[in-house]
């Protein structure tokens, strides 16, 4: 089943210059639950070729941002990580890698369509100088996303070369949660820049971070940070800290495993409601606490990156 259906008026009439892509296909819940198409035994399977290295020499530094575990706000960091860096005059393209569970679409506050160039590439949508790419653009919400490993790689490879990314300064990847199949898969597929690990400051969270980071450096890929999201409660009447979970968690995990400490990001209900209404906090409200949190994890992120003078291009294995 295709992207774009031929005759579909719903997404006709919703974006009538979009235009099928001829690669990008997605597996539906009916297909799983209803026939399928009987697989031939192993041998009788044609044998997969190899795969030819891909590079995006147009991009600088490709950064995945990581999760040990769900819930820690990782797409929400991702997110405004991403505006902040474009206010200070980089361009930025956003690439939204959780199939299972797209966000970008609605904290971003666009549910369009790309469409198609002439060259059959995906044109990036654009909102808050952001370059974005999402499966959720291409989906219904309420259609269950069920992949196998192999499906969700070859997406993965066409929202890098099929998509017209352009000069980017940064891509950053909001990967799946956790290190299981999927973060496996995606590591080991694209060599990144590096990867900024995002968690709480509770003895649980932390504990996921340490197996992500000890996923990532036996993978090859360096760690460029850790950002402590939710840290603390700043009160909107006196400014005053309330460390609600832990304190100093993040701080210490990355002197633990001798990486930099990004930054604190303060919890906020702020944060959240502007998630939802698609005006992601540094956009909506950039003179706020907040904002200014994310302007000094962009700066902090920017100065290892300089530091570390890593840019070499993205290939695929």
């Amino acid at each position: 089943m295709k992207f774009f259906k031929k005759g579909d008026k719903d997404v006709e009439k919703a974006n009538p210059e979009a235009k099928p892509h001829p690669e990008l296909k997605v597996i539906s819940g009916e297909e799983i639950s209803g026939k399928r198409t009987q697989q031939p035994p192993p041998q009788q399977q044609a044998p997969q070729q190899p795969q030819q290295n891909i590079t995006l020499p147009n991009i600088k530094y490709k950064i995945a941002v990581a999760s040990g575990k769900g819930g820690v706000g990782k797409s929400t960091v991702a997110t405004n990580l991403a505006i902040s860096l474009a206010k200070n005059g980089a361009a930025v393209g956003l690439m939204d890698a959780d199939a299972y569970g797209p966000s970008i679409p609605t904290m971003m506050g666009i549910q369009e369509k790309p469409r198609t160039s002439p060259e059959r590439k995906l044109i990036p949508l654009e909102r808050h100088d952001i370059k974005l790419m999402s499966i959720g653009f291409m989906v219904p919400e309420e259609q269950a996303m069920i992949w196998r490993g192999p499906m969700l790689h070859s997406a993965i490879r066409q929202f890098l070369t099929d998509v017209e990314w352009d000069e980017l300064d940064y891509l950053i990847i909001d990967l799946p949660p956790g290190t299981g199949d999927v973060a496996l898969t995606l590591s080991q597929a694209i060599p990144l820049t590096g990867a900024v690990i995002v968690t709480t400051p509770q003895d649980v969270a932390l504990a996921d971070v340490r197996r992500g980071v000890a996923m990532f450096e036996r993978l090859g890929v360096p760690i460029l940070g850790i950002i402590e999201n939710m840290s603390y409660f700043l009160c909107p009447h006196c400014n005053e800290k309330t460390e609600i979970f832990s304190s100093d968690g993040g701080r210490k995990t990355s002197e633990q495993f001798s990486v930099s400490f990004l930054g604190e990001i303060p919890l906020d209900a702020e944060v959240c409601t502007a998630g939802d209404l698609g005006v992601p906090i540094v956009a909506g409200h950039p003179d706020s606490p907040q904002a200014a949190a994310f302007g000094t994890v962009a700066a902090e992120l920017d100065n290892v990156l300089q530091e570390s003078g890593e840019e070499d291009e993205l290939t695929i294995l």
